[in-house]
């Protein structure tokens, strides 16, 4: 390959290996990677499959980002080689027919660079100094996000030296570059001409969204920033032949698209939007996420190409999805909080998906074969295992793994002298998860890959064809043709864990014969009826609709994870419990919110004895996990007595009678567990199985309750249980556990402390640890005596008085009472449930602690929120489509009027994008609807804060607008 190679739309055809120079092989045994050792192991990666190696940055640099603080263009860090052997490199790599991309990070340096240096000791307004961004106050440009959460709480910094503040994107020692400054610009060009001349084929452009700064704006995406990316552009040009650039633009699809401009500025972009969608559509079974953001993807230039990948190297990067879809990757794939950082999650592919080979292979042929240059990080091609508590983002970072001698095969150093430590988790160590061992496994997830590439490669219609989705009735099933002047593709991938089946109606291609990529075997031949395909758990097709075709056989039968749990009374009853009384038990509870999914399994997973007493009652946590979509911890307090003692409430709460004349009932219908409940709270009491408990808290100072005389169940609740002691508390328990804070407990808590009189009273609560979390599994309050609540009003004629009074015109003829109502008493207690309700929302939004602190509206939070919206049109509008021929036809016509009106209410919603919103996001009810406000006679008294059951505890606690 040479320099001047007249392929100039080589990265379309690519496959792109992503690697760090110090983690890959150390040739000269210091512990720490370099170019000779890479140039070693060239040939390693020329049978693997790839044509081009991205290299993260190997310049001189204090390494406090890992080489993104650059402090010298020019140059090669010391523990990486020289200049020369970074030469070398690039030779051998050319000669095997591998292009290199080299990083160039021109958003920021970092503040030991010789231009800050100088820039901080030179006078404001002079050359020197005009290279950063400076400012006499912290308080321009307050419209931009801080993008680094969770290190950094300011754009800018202090510099001492230069008795001014310095304007930083990231972390505080990278200042920003000035690209106003045309000695900046120049200098910029100059480092890229450097690089070029030595022969590198592309340029990654880091953080290009943030090169300029604007008042007024969220400084991302501005309108100079893409001027000068079009200067750059012909610049490279105007001197360099068959150059590539591509932007790393974290940004939705219509904002990262704009950097191709009309081809003249980068050749190539991210898809950063497109990642986390492939991780939700295959936890989530449904093939929506991904068809919805390529939907919104706009067209791009014919000399242009997205770059997908699975992980952003260094983390799944959860930037662009909404507030819920965050918080559901952040439950599914980083339940460890440790495995988060910023907006991300820090972990390689395999633990990712629970080292499943089935969903590793699946979501690998998804890169493969949707639009796009595919991006493979160093390790994934083997299943490398991380380590996120090394800090940082250092646990996807750690040495390559080449064999089980000392070091993982990548140095003959002391282990101690590794600049990382190698991986030794028992499930990924590296005696049993490297490249030896797996180069010599024909059935290796390497040797997959390896074939993987191979097909890949070996059909363009991959890397330029155009895409089509197909529709089915199967919405686990996601289809898809990609299309070139030469070949059609079908592709089949199934997103569930178990075997599926979908029709499909491929009647224009009549005729032809489906033949499977891999085996090159034939399906049957398309007719005009459509037709029928199989396919097991994860399993995809790749069928070319032209000559012969096969069978998949991915039919493995899937094993529920076991789960840790201590015997309830005993085995055999433990045993009775989890697979026939309790799933069948739950399905007649009304608090039970889950009946309609398909259970899969219920394990206990807790049981909690009193501290004395009687040992025949328990508290016990169950894991019920269904056919789809997330498991649930329900809590079930149950008992066991004799038959001959049983009275009539054990007879009304009985969930199972044994041969032996025994009863299983549900201990709250008994009194003296309502009174154990009670006791919880009031004293502290604290109930223990091996490895949790469940123990009371109240504010502190607070007094001891005693002990009530009367306790009553209030039936009838959807998913939790009230229940009332001496018509003077009211124990909420949740019946589903979730670690963390719960909203209701959470909220009545921090309103206690401004003693906001229109909610009950908090006066404790209940808590489970369950190992290495806790959430309130119940919240004590006043109980509020009152006359039904806002749908109900006791007089006579009006029930469901605020909704009813408003068709009451249209509906019948009113009495002389019941217009007296109408005039005098509507009208002021709807003022007054206005004002209640506002003084809560601004005592929430005056809550101490920063769980409370109100929040300032983003263009980021708005195009979140759009997103939300405009996900629910969708999901509805398919979803009516689906349902269509079932439906009566008024409701059809009902649903094609909706269905025809969709376009406007997406057009409505995106008005969200057009400017910023001056407003706050605070904590909320979060089901706040008539139901929750009690009408207490001459006021009112709001309740249940705990948000809409259906939601998960993050969603519920996240910040929105009153």
């Amino acid at each position: 390959m040479t320099n001047k190679d007249s392929d100039g739309l080589w990265y379309k055809r690519a496959v792109i290996y992503e690697l760090h120079v110090r983690s890959f092989y150390d040739a000269n045994g210091d512990g720490i990677g370099d170019f000779q050792g890479l140039k070693s192991k060239l040939g390693y990666l020329k049978d693997l499959g790839v044509t081009a190696l991205w290299l993260l940055p190997f310049y001189p640099s204090p390494l406090r980002d890992d080489g993104y603080d650059i402090a010298d263009y020019f140059s090669v860090h010391p523990n990486y080689g020289t200049l020369d052997d970074f030469k070398e490199f690039l030779a051998a790599a050319h000669a095997l027919g591998l292009r290199v991309i080299t990083e160039l990070v021109i958003n920021h340096t970092s503040n030991q660079h010789a231009w800050f240096q100088r820039a901080r000791e030179s006078p404001p307004g002079s050359p020197d100094r005009d290279l950063y961004v400076w400012s006499d106050t912290p308080h321009r440009f307050e419209d931009a996000r801080i993008i680094f959460k969770d290190f950094e709480t300011s754009n800018w910094a202090w510099d001492p030296v230069a008795k001014a503040y310095y304007w930083h994107r990231f972390y505080s020692h990278q200042p920003d570059l000035n690209f106003d400054s045309p000695r900046l610009r120049d200098a910029i060009f100059e480092v890229i001409d450097f690089w070029l001349e030595l022969g590198v084929d592309g340029m990654r452009l880091d953080a290009v969204p943030y090169l300029y700064e604007r008042e007024g704006t969220t400084c991302e995406n501005l309108p100079e920033t893409h001027a000068f990316l079009r200067e750059l552009r012909r610049h490279v040009d105007e001197k360099f032949s068959g150059r590539m650039l591509l932007a790393e633009a974290n940004q939705w699809p219509e904002d990262a698209a704009s950097y191709f401009g009309k081809g003249d500025e980068c050749q190539m972009a991210f898809h950063f939007p497109l990642m986390p969608r492939l991780f939700m559509a295959v936890q989530m079974e449904d093939r929506f996420p991904i068809i919805d953001i390529l939907e919104q993807t706009p067209p791009i230039a014919e000399n242009c190409q997205w770059a997908i990948f699975l992980r952003n190297h260094d983390e799944l990067t959860l930037e662009m999805v909404t507030d819920e879809e965050r918080d559901y990757m952040y439950q599914i794939y980083a339940q460890d909080p440790r495995a988060r950082i910023n907006l991300g999650i820090r972990r390689r592919l395999a633990p990712l998906l629970g080292n499943n080979r089935k969903k590793i292979e699946l979501i690998n042929a998804l890169l493969l074969s949707l639009p796009g240059t595919p991006i493979i990080y160093y390790g994934d091609e083997i299943g490398m295992g991380d380590n996120f508590y090394l800090g940082d983002r250092n646990g996807v970072r750690t040495p390559m793994q080449w064999s089980a001698d000392r070091n993982a095969g990548f140095s003959q150093c002391n282990p101690q002298q590794l600049f990382l430590p190698v991986i030794i988790d028992p499930e990924f160590h590296y005696e049993a998860i490297n490249a030896d061992t797996q180069q010599k496994n024909l059935s290796s997830l390497y040797w997959w890959m390896r074939r993987m590439l191979t097909i890949q490669q070996g059909h363009p219609v991959f890397s330029e064809g155009t895409i089509e989705f197909l529709s089915s009735d199967n919405a686990k099933i996601l289809t898809f043709l990609r299309q070139s002047k030469d070949e059609t593709v079908l592709v089949i991938a199934n997103l569930s864990r178990f075997a599926q089946a979908v029709r499909l109606d491929l009647s224009r291609y009549k005729g032809r014969v489906p033949e499977e990529l891999f085996g090159g075997n034939a399906f049957p031949e398309i007719t005009e009826t459509p037709g029928i395909y199989t396919i097991g758990p994860y399993g995809f097709y790749w069928l070319t609709l032209a000559p012969p075709s096969a069978e998949s056989a991915l039919q493995n039968a899937y094993e529920p994870p076991s789960l840790l749990g201590e015997s309830v009374w005993s085995e055999s009853l433990k045993s009775q419990l989890e697979v026939s009384i309790l799933p069948r038990y739950l399905r007649s509870c009304r608090w039970f919110g889950d009946k309609h999914r398909n259970f899969r399994a219920v394990r206990i997973v807790s049981d909690f004895t009193r501290p004395q007493g009687n040992d025949a009652v328990r508290i016990v946590l169950l894991e019920v996990s269904f056919m789809e979509g997330l498991s649930a911890i329900q809590i079930l307090p149950l008992a066991i007595c004799e038959e001959k003692k049983a009275d009539a409430e054990i007879v009304k709460a009985k969930i199972a009678q044994f041969s032996d004349g025994h009863f299983l009932y549900d201990a709250l219908y008994v009194p003296e567990f309502r009174k154990d409940l009670f006791d919880i709270v009031s004293n502290g009491t604290e109930w223990r199985d091996a490895s949790a408990s469940i123990q009371g808290y109240d504010l502190p100072g607070a007094e001891s309750k005693g002990t009530p005389t009367q306790s009553k169940l209030q039936d009838g609740e959807q998913s939790n249980t009230s229940l009332i002691y001496d018509k003077k508390w009211m124990l909420k328990l949740f019946r589903r556990f979730e670690p963390g804070p719960e909203p209701e407990a959470d909220i009545l808590r921090a309103l206690a402390t401004k003693n906001f009189a229109h909610v009950p009273r908090y006066e404790g609560e209940i808590r489970c640890r369950l190992k290495d979390s806790e959430g309130s599994i119940g919240v004590l309050t006043s109980y509020v005596e009152n006359q039904g609540d806002g749908w109900t009003y006791t007089l006579d004629a009006l029930e469901r008085f605020f909704e009813r009074i408003l068709t009451l015109p249209e509906e019948q003829t009113k009495t002389v009472e019941e217009l007296e109502v109408i005039g005098n008493v509507y009208p002021e207690r709807v003022r007054q449930l206005g004002v209640r309700t506002g003084e809560l929302h601004q005592c929430l939004q005056s809550l101490p602690g920063t769980e409370f602190t109100p929040e300032a509206f983003t263009i980021f939070y708005q195009r979140s929120t759009y997103q939300s919206m405009r996900s629910l049109v969708r999901r509805t509008e398919l979803e009516l489509k689906r349902k269509l021929p079932e439906l009566s036809p008024k409701a059809q016509e009902s649903a094609r009027v909706w269905m025809e009106k969709s376009p406007d209410f997406i057009k409505a919603y995106s008005r969200l994008l057009n400017r910023k919103i001056n407003a706050t996001r605070i904590r909320v009810h979060g089901d706040y609807h008539l139901g929750q406000v009690l009408n207490t006679g001459n006021d009112f008294t709001i309740i249940d804060f705990g948000g809409e059951p259906r939601r998960t505890l993050g969603e519920r606690l996240l910040k929105r607008s009153p």
